[in-house]
């Protein structure tokens, strides 16, 4: 690296920051967390698929495709269940959540259920993403640390302050525009790093022959992930579909942008969107992946750099050693941008669940401008809290894109029971719920701790048919327990029969589409 990647580098996180300031005139609490409900829906889609397609994807998926032991594009299977699951999340959950009028969407749950099946799903969510969050920070000051030299406190302590104060200041706003920046910088990225990678290997003829057959298998069908903890088709199948529809859903930090939405009809425009692209930019993660792990192959002396226990570390140091000057600063932008895309995302979240969770214990501002400023200091103090697990992580799994994910397959299936629950099922009670949920959460601990070789993604499948059984066995014969009601978000309206037909057409003929995509790579 030389000058003038150091200056690409301060000046796009100066440039946050005055965005953050541009946008940082709020009115009231709405305005900060929802954006007044005036963002289109093309930002909103494009800032959805920041955050998940962030910097651990941007280093973690090559790695896993490229150099991991027993990866490749296994990943792609990731990515089989998400139409499907969009349907459900489209026409099924979100129409009442945005009626509601929330902002949180655990207020949702105290408005069918029960304040006590509120606290405890926001407090498990809050804790979660944390933690998750803390996680994908730590593996970015990590790199950061090996390939600039950089002390990995002040890589985080960077790309954090300047995170939350864009965040602290612009809010929603802020956040959405910005992660809709950092996506294009996280595509343009790839096909750099892409091009570059296939002009060394010379030519995507030599690169595809040069590929080990091994990787290039997409679908496991010998085994279902029960009894050995690794991708099979079965458990991403079932168990990806759950964890995309409670992530798209019933997770805040994606379910804010949703909620941010001027209509449903825009909610269903950005969801659409995110099934669509989702795939394709998946594929490029994976074909750069493929490229950069062939030149590894292939040079010792650079497979030397990347410590064996830590594979994440291709795509950083692929960009140092091969890549020109000014084009390496762009790149390690995108890679910090694809962070605070992730981190922006949450510390916004985390700060709408804790502020209207302390309107719910009586919390009342005696004017907008006091909102304003309780929910600002409720997002440094997150950015905080985050910050401090990021500095005391440690590792989960091979890769940072699999230690996130299994995190989240702990929680994801109870919360979308409950959340189902609270849509769908009438004769919910306080009481099954809450076991309901427990019962799911905790069986899945167990599987975490003392059952390893039970794949992580079944956990999603399991939590979730665990706390729909519990709760409704329970509300069932909880005949003398009052009985919790309420009509709020039940209304409905009108979709013509052949628009719900065509969208679920649609979206199965995709799913159909990336299988035989994904197959047909093996033959090639």
């Amino acid at each position: 690296m030389n000058s003038f990647d150091y200056f690409v580098i301060l000046a796009y996180l100066a440039a946050m920051l005055a965005f953050g300031m541009f946008l940082s005139k709020q009115g009231s609490e709405g305005d900060y967390f929802l954006g007044n409900k005036a963002i289109g829906w093309f930002p909103l889609a494009l800032s959805t698929m920041a955050t998940q397609l962030s910097a651990i994807s941007f280093i973690s998926a090559p790695a896993f495709v490229g150099l991991r032991e027993g990866g490749g594009l296994k990943w792609l299977t990731f990515e089989f269940a998400l139409p499907l699951a969009m349907l459900l999340v489209m026409f099924v959950i979100m129409p009442p959540l945005y009626r509601s009028g929330v902002i949180s969407i655990f207020d949702f749950l105290e408005q069918r259920i029960g304040r006590s099946t509120r606290f405890i799903i926001s407090f498990s969510f809050q804790i979660v993403r944390a933690f998750g969050t803390g996680i994908m920070v730590y593996a970015t000051g990590l790199i950061i640390e090996a390939v600039l030299g950089i002390p990995f406190l002040q890589s985080i302590l960077v790309i954090s302050i300047i995170t939350i104060l864009y965040s602290f200041l612009g809010g929603m706003k802020a956040v959405v525009y910005a992660d809709a920046i950092q996506m294009v910088l996280i595509v343009f990225g790839l096909l750099i790093c892409l091009i570059y990678a296939i002009s060394l290997i010379g030519g995507f003829e030599t690169f595809w022959s040069s590929i080990d057959p091994a990787r290039l298998q997409v679908v496991e069908w010998s085994y279902a992930g029960l009894v050995t903890d690794e991708f099979a088709l079965l458990p991403m199948l079932f168990g990806g579909f759950v964890l995309y529809v409670s992530y798209y859903a019933c997770d805040q930090t994606q379910a804010q942008r949703s909620l941010s939405a001027k209509s449903l009809s825009d909610i269903r425009k950005l969801l659409m969107a995110n099934a669509l692209l989702r795939f394709p930019v998946t594929l490029l993660y994976c074909v750069t992946g493929l490229a950069i792990g062939v030149i590894a192959t292939q040079n010792s002396a650079f497979l030397a750099l990347i410590p064996q226990d830590r594979p994440d570390y291709l795509m950083p140091f692929f960009i140092l050693e091969y890549l020109p000057n000014g084009i390496i600063g762009l790149l390690l932008v995108a890679i910090m941008s694809a962070a605070m895309s992730t981190l922006s995302s949450a510390v916004n979240s985390l700060s709408a669940v804790s502020m209207e969770d302390l309107r719910s214990f009586g919390f009342s501002a005696s004017n907008p401008k006091l909102e304003v400023f309780v929910a600002r200091f409720l997002a440094l103090l997150w950015g905080g809290i985050i910050l401090l697990f990021s500095v005391y992580s440690g590792d989960i799994s091979a890769t940072v894109i699999e230690a996130i994910n299994k995190v989240g397959s702990a929680l994801y299936g109870p919360v979308l029971g409950v959340f189902l629950i609270a849509i769908l099922w009438k004769r919910r009670t306080v009481l099954s719920t809450n076991i309901g949920f427990m019962a799911g959460l905790l069986l899945n601990l167990y599987f975490w701790q003392f059952q390893p070789g039970l794949f992580w993604m079944w956990w999603n499948l399991i939590g979730l048919l665990v706390t729909l059984a519990v709760a409704i066995a329970l509300s069932l014969v909880a005949r003398k327990l009052p009985l919790t009601g309420g009509t709020i978000g039940v209304s409905r309206e009108y979709l013509p029969p052949s628009y719900v037909a065509l969208v679920s057409t649609v979206l199965a003929l995709l799913t159909v589409a990336m299988i035989l995509i994904s197959v047909s790579i093996e033959r090639l």
